[in-house]
């Protein structure tokens, strides 16, 4: 199975790693995204592992970031990833996007 992701959360992943590794180190950025792989991973396994969130959706938070993905369940193309936010941002910011 594989998976679908938004063009602008991928832009948020990226975003995300350039920050830690600017701001924190290289290797928390590898952990970060390694962390996103780890979720994706989980989802592909089971879509249905999150909890339902907003507008029919599904929440995953990841472990020792403050991120979550926002995905929708789809049986035949496997997860369909519409945001990768910071848990403090707005929680409904990345809803145009769908």
């Amino acid at each position: 199975m594989s998976y679908w992701i938004h063009p602008d959360a991928e832009a948020e992943l990226g975003d995300a790693a350039i920050y830690y590794a600017e701001h924190v180190n290289r290797r928390i950025a590898e952990a970060f995204l390694a962390e996103f792989e780890r979720v994706r991973d989980l989802l592909l396994e089971n879509q249905h592992r999150g909890p339902h969130g907003d507008l029919g959706l599904r929440v995953y938070h990841f472990n020792r970031f403050p991120y979550s993905v926002i995905y929708g369940v789809d049986v035949d193309r496997g997860p369909q990833i519409y945001a990768i936010t910071h848990q403090s941002r707005d929680p409904l910011y990345w809803t145009p996007w769908i």
